[in-house]
């Protein structure tokens, strides 16, 4: 046992083991629930190695965030290429980014590594209702950052602000993704979480030629906290192991149905989701998905 074990560690330290590798840029969530804290425990339970870069500190549980401490962004530009530089990525993903000083290093970045498999969840407010973006940051967002990513992972409200539209039918949800996708963005997912009006919670996915479809019954439940980034995550570390587009989307909308399905119950108010749900055999109900 002893020698197999050294066979092992010894094939892993001259990079035999094909390990996939995932990065999250992103805030901090003290609560554990989002940010890269969420992002990191969804990489681990679908097995890709994952690094980070801080953009921002949150003092943050399930009641709301009491306040926001970002980073400098040549602090954010130094992390990504300490980890760019040597251990590189399969994917990424962006989530908090606060101020366009951010945007524009993690733009900068991602130019010079030429990092294509790039998803956006475009943080803009929280769960409380607590503002995670500047305003004058979405144009910053807009210009410099999507013309840059594969997928982004907008919710309704955050499609509104990115296309100066009032989404409230299947039809708008259609229409906004085209414009996002006039922006330069490749594939968008419009979430459809904060749709309330039917039984079923139903993602569309469009990648600038034809829309898919995928839905899952909504589960009254108040333990969301989280669930866009563990989503996005979700996607970000399909990609990295190689799936298509429209196979991470799917991975990733039954990872999050599992997660909400089978809550923790901690904390008291917006609780956050069960992120080993997906990997503990639970059940996560009956996904679907249509052109």
């Amino acid at each position: 046992m002893k020698r197999i074990l050294a066979a092992k560690v010894s094939m892993r330290s001259r990079g035999l083991i094909d390990v996939k590798r995932a990065m999250t840029i992103a805030g901090s969530d003290s609560g554990g629930g989002a940010g890269i804290q969420a992002d990191l425990k969804t990489f681990q339970e679908l097995k890709v190695f994952g690094t980070s870069a801080l953009t921002a500190v949150t003092a943050q549980n399930t009641l709301g965030v009491q306040g926001v401490f970002p980073m400098e962004p040549e602090a954010v530009a130094s992390q990504i290429q300490s980890v760019g530089e040597d251990i590189g990525t399969d994917a990424l993903k962006t989530g908090m980014l606060f101020n366009a000083g951010i945007i524009q290093a993690v733009s900068e970045k991602i130019k010079q590594f030429g990092w294509e498999k790039v998803v956006v969840d475009p943080v803009m407010i929280a769960k409380g209702g607590a503002s995670l973006l500047q305003q004058e940051a979405v144009s910053a967002l807009k210009n410099q950052l999507l013309p840059l990513c594969l997928i982004i992972t907008p919710n309704i409200p955050e499609a509104e602000v990115l296309t100066g539209m009032s989404i409230r039918s299947m039809d708008d949800k259609k229409e906004a993704a085209k414009r996002i996708h006039a922006l330069g963005v490749k594939n968008i997912v419009i979430k459809g979480g904060h749709d309330t009006e039917t039984n079923e919670s139903v993602d569309i996915l469009f990648d600038g030629k034809e829309f898919v479809f995928f839905s899952t019954p909504r589960i009254e439940t108040n333990n969301t906290h989280g669930t866009g980034c563990t989503f996005s995550a979700a996607i970000t570390a399909q990609l990295a192991k190689g799936s298509s587009v429209r196979e991470a989307v799917s991975i990733a909308k039954e990872f999050i149905q599992a997660a909400i399905a089978n809550p923790l119950g901690i904390g008291n108010g917006h609780g956050p989701t069960n992120h080993w749900a997906f990997n503990s055999k639970t059940e996560s109900g009956v996904i679907s998905w249509q052109e």
